[in-house]
């Protein structure tokens, strides 16, 4: 444990990704100290911001920092644990918030020029329930235009050359650089997962509706999810927005307990594969198979789709999940785009209007059928439910790719990594949480387990079981 008087050289500076030296930023651990005395909740913002200072000019996570507020917020945690009165376990803890998502006190530019300066005074309802936990809101974290495809200026915490990710490319590298123990991020097609395997986080899309989304309900699949330093600060701060603000409407939020359950070891698991398998960096593949190997030698029975007839089907119905995220976010973006299109003609990326030409093309009819695959594919993924406790997969095809990357699917450019493993589950709207398991090439990859809907807090148990008994493997 780092000593509250100082801040790890690690943190500091930029290094190369070393599974066994790294050491994420972490705030559980810290809360007994608050408790006795021995350190603050201003105190633990101090070195967050002394780390930000340092490592920001490379980095670039942020587009907005309100060190005056989030001081005062801090102060007034501090008087609340010096009189016995935390309002939570995440009391004065420093949270990020990605640049989409509404903040009554910084504005709300979305990556996007278009909105620039634009401050809606409002609260989106994960932002508000983390402020009435006592959380401690530092900034905003730098998103892709609209959280699409076309990057931020943000780079990788571990090689400035290397992509972090996106569209939650800010909070990724945020957590990553260990400037921050938490950060929200959102996904509709690989957002969270993705991001945070590039940048070694561990983080949860949880099920589908179970965080309000506030002013995100246009689209139909997106989720908003908890970047962290580890599982226990990535469930507390899940499970305290969904204590105060509830689900999505007409969803009934997330279940499960204000403690993350004990770690327990999964009797079977179901490799899935997706369209990701087939485009698979071979050293990332060779590396996955040393984190299943080490699951089977613990006693985990692995299943794949040659196992049995309905994982078959299950991986069948997901094979085109790009394409079918592509049509469907697609066809649910165009009423903005087609505003702001006609408000500022030239306003727009290239990649944007790529979306936008696509969408343009889909009639009411094929929208429909889109909506119809992937309820197939969600009971798909429901029959699995008496095979195995979860489905385990790779975070991303590979590390993350150069600034320059350029990877094409179905007419969408992906300037910030390639969502194959990703899109299967935003489609599934189930639970998935990544773990930093794999470097190759001296940056991480993740691993992601997967429950069925709803079954959010029971894979966490699982995902704790396999953080302690996995050893990252090296490429």
């Amino acid at each position: 444990m780092t000593p509250p008087e100082t801040v790890s050289e690690t943190a500091m500076s930029a290094s190369t990704y070393d599974p066994a030296g790294f050491r994420p930023l972490t705030f559980h651990d810290a809360v007994p100290r608050f408790a006795e005395g021995s350190d603050t909740p201003r105190a633990y913002l101090e070195r967050c911001l002394d780390v930000i200072a340092a490592r920001e000019p490379v980095v670039r996570a942020w587009v907005t920092l309100n060190e005056g507020g989030a001081r005062a917020a801090a102060d007034a945690a501090t008087a609340r644990y010096k009189a016995g009165r935390p309002l939570s376990p995440i009391d004065g803890m420093p949270v990020g918030i990605k640049d989409i998502l509404q903040t009554k006190d910084m504005p709300t530019e979305q990556g996007s020029p278009l909105f620039k300066g634009v401050q809606t005074k409002t609260d989106s309802a994960s932002v508000l329930a983390l402020r009435q936990a006592g959380a401690v809101i530092i900034g905003k974290t730098v998103t892709t235009e609209l959280g699409m495809s076309h990057p931020g200026p943000t780079t990788n915490p571990f090689n400035p050359a290397h992509t972090p990710g996106g569209s939650s490319s800010g909070s990724a590298a945020a957590i990553g650089a260990a400037m921050v123990p938490a950060a929200l991020g959102t996904q509709v097609v690989g957002s969270i997962i993705r991001p945070a395997g590039f940048c070694a986080n561990t983080a949860i899309k949880p099920t589908f509706g179970a965080i309000h989304r506030g002013e995100r309900l246009g689209f139909s699949q997106s989720h908003i999810g908890v970047h962290a330093g580890c599982l226990e600060d990535m469930w507390r701060v899940t499970f305290e927005m969904a204590r105060r603000s509830g689900g999505d409407p007409g969803h009934p939020g997330l279940f499960g307990e204000a403690t993350p359950r004990p770690p327990v070891r999964p009797a079977r698991l179901i490799v899935m594969e997706s369209e990701g398998w087939a485009m698979t960096d071979g050293l990332v593949a060779d590396a996955f198979e040393g984190v299943l190997r080490q699951l089977r030698d613990a006693g985990v029975t692995l299943l794949r789709r040659t196992d049995d007839a309905l994982i078959a089907a299950f991986e069948e119905a997901i094979a085109e999940s790009l394409a079918l995220c592509r049509d469907i976010c697609g066809y649910e973006l165009r009423w903005t785009l087609e505003n702001l299109v006609e408000r500022f003609p030239t306003g727009l990326s290239d990649s944007m209007m790529s979306r936008l030409d696509l969408a343009r093309a889909m009639s009411i009819d094929d929208y429909r059928h889109a909506l119809r695959r992937r309820e197939a594919a969600q009971q798909a993924l429901a029959a699995l439910s008496p095979l195995a406790d979860g489905l385990i997969s790779l975070s991303s095809v590979g590390p993350a790719p150069v600034m320059e990357n350029t990877a094409k699917d179905s007419g969408v450019t992906h300037t910030t990594g390639l969502p194959a493993y990703n899109a299967a589950t935003s489609v599934l709207g189930c639970p998935s949480i990544t773990l930093p398991l794999i470097a190759v090439d001296r940056l991480p990859v993740g691993v992601q387990v997967i429950g069925q809907r709803h079954h959010d807090a029971a894979l966490t148990a699982t995902a704790g079981w396999i953080a302690q008994h996995v050893q990252p493997e090296s490429r």
